[in-house]
C-alpha cells in the first residue's frame, strides 16, 4: 500500500476539513516562526528556533488529538458532557477568585507543583456546547415549557458564560451567541430564546454595578476604555495602528514569508495580531486565503448537519465550528478595526497553548460526526 493510500486509510471524514487543518497548521507554522523574531530578540538573543519548536511541539499533539478524537463515536462526547459541566463551573469559579492575572485579565488557573497554566474558559467552553447541546438533543420533540427550558438549558449557560465574562468578556459574548444560534437552529421557542437574551443582559449590567465596587475581579474600567478608544479614535490605538500599517504594507501579494518589518512594533504579532503578520508576508491573497478557510470551515459542517440522522451529532458540529468561526472573524475584525479590541486568538493559527488544544479537540469531534456519516454513506 502507498503511503498516500495509507494516509487516506487512516484519515477518515471529511477529506476537505482534513485539509483546511493541514493550510491552518501550515501556516501557523510560517507566521508564528515570523512573528516571533521581535520577542526572540528580547529575550532569547534572537533565537526564534525555541519559540518555533515550542509551537511545533504545541501543534503537534493538537494535530494527535485531532486524530484520537475522530476515531471515537462521536456518540461518546454526549456521555461526558455532565461531568464536564461539574468540573468547568467550579473551575471558572477558581479563576475567577484566584486565577494568576496575564495582561490584567485573571484568565489563567495554574496546576499547583506542575507550574502548567490553561485557561479554563476554553475549556468551559467545550463543555457548554456539548452539554448544551445533548440537552437540545434529549428535549429537542417537547421544549414547550418554561420547566423544560429554562433549568436544563437556560440557567447553564447564564451561569457559564457569567462566570468567563468578568475576565473574558469577548469569550463570553461569542459562547452565549452560539448558544442562542443552537437554540434557533433547533427551533425552541423565540419566548424562551428572548428570556435567555433578557436574563444575559440582566447578568451583564449586574456585572457592571459589581465592577464599580471591585475592578480587580470585573474588568468594566478595561471594557469601557476599548469601547470609548474604538468610537472617538477612527485611527485605533496603537496596535491597531501597526496592525493597519501591515496589511497596507503587504498589498496584494505581500512582502514574502518571514519579511515583516511590523513584527518589530506589534505586540502580540504572535497571538492576537497573528492576520495583520501574514497579510502583511502574503498580502491581500493570503488574508482572503486564511478568511476562506474558516468560512469553509463552516460551510463543510453545515453540509454535514444536513446529512446527518442524529440530532446530537448536527448540534455538535455546527455549535463548535459556529464557535470557531466566529472567533475568527473577531480576531480579523480586531486587526481591520471593524470591532474594539478583545483579546482573542485566531483559532488553530496563533501561538498558544490552551487556544491549539481546545481547538483542536473541537475540530476532532467535529471530524468524528464527519467520520460516522461517511460510514453510513459507503454502507
Amino acid at each position: 500500500m502507498s503511503i498516500a493510500n495509507r494516509i487516506t486509510a487512516e484519515l477518515r471524514g471529511d477529506r476537505t476539513i482534513w485539509m483546511i487543518i493541514l493550510m491552518l497548521s501550515l501556516f501557523s507554522t510560517l507566521a508564528v516562526y515570523s512573528a516571533t523574531g521581535a520577542e526572540a530578540w528580547k529575550s532569547r538573543e534572537g533565537n526564534t528556533t525555541i519559540y518555533l519548536l515550542s509551537h511545533v511541539v504545541r501543534l503537534g499533539f493538537g494535530l494527535f488529538l485531532v486524530y484520537l478524537l475522530h476515531l471515537l463515536h462521536y456518540q461518546r462526547f454526549k456521555n461526558f458532557a455532565p461531568y464536564l459541566m461539574l468540573i468547568a463551573i467550579p473551575l471558572l469559579g477558581l479563576t475567577l477568585m484566584f486565577g494568576a492575572t496575564v495582561n490584567q485579565a485573571s484568565r489563567w488557573l495554574v496546576i499547583p507543583g506542575l507550574g502548567i497554566s490553561f485557561q479554563t474558559s476554553d475549556f468551559a467552553k467545550i463543555a457548554l456546547i456539548l452539554y448544551v447541546a445533548r440537552e437540545l438533543t434529549r428535549k429537542q420533540e417537547y421544549i414547550t415549557s418554561f420547566k423544560e427550558a429554562f433549568m436544563p438549558i437556560i440557567v447553564p449557560v447564564i451561569v457559564v458564560c457569567g462566570l468567563i465574562a468578568p475576565a473574558n468578556l469577548s469569550t463570553a459574548l461569542i459562547l452565549f451567541a452560539t448558544c442562542v444560534a443552537l437554540m434557533f437552529i433547533v427551533r425552541v421557542s423565540l419566548k424562551y430564546i428572548f428570556l435567555l437574551g433578557l436574563l444575559g443582559l440582566v447578568v451583564f449590567a449586574c456585572l457592571i454595578i459589581v465592577g464599580k465596587f471591585f475592578p480587580d475581579m470585573v474588568r468594566v474600567e478595561t471594557w469601557a476604555s476599548r469601547v470609548s478608544e474604538f468610537m472617538t479614535n477612527p485611527d485605533g490605538g496603537w496596535q491597531v495602528q501597526q496592525s493597519k500599517i501591515a496589511i497596507a504594507r503587504g498589498g496584494i501579494f505581500g512582502a514574502g514569508p518571514g519579511n515583516s518589518l511590523i513584527r518589530n512594533f506589534l505586540p502580540y504579532a504572535y497571538a492576537d495580531f497573528i492576520y495583520a503578520i501574514i497579510c502583511e508576508e502574503y498580502g491581500l491573497i493570503g488574508g482572503v486565503f486564511i478568511l476562506g478557510l474558516y468560512l469553509m470551515l463552516f460551510f463543510r459542517t453545515v453540509k454535514l448537519v444536513t446529512k446527518s440522522p442524529k440530532a446530537f451529532g448536527a448540534f455538535l458540529a455546527i455549535g463548535l465550528s459556529l464557535s470557531m468561526t466566529i472567533q475568527a472573524m473577531a480576531n480579523i475584525s480586531v486587526s481591520t478595526n471593524l470591532i474594539p479590541a478583545t483579546g482573542l486568538t485566531l483559532p488553530m493559527i496563533s501561538m498558544g497553548g490552551t487556544s491549539m488544544l481546545f481547538t483542536s479537540i473541537s475540530l476532532g469531534m467535529i471530524l468524528s460526526v464527519s467520520k460516522y456519516i461517511e460510514s453510513l454513506d459507503e454502507g
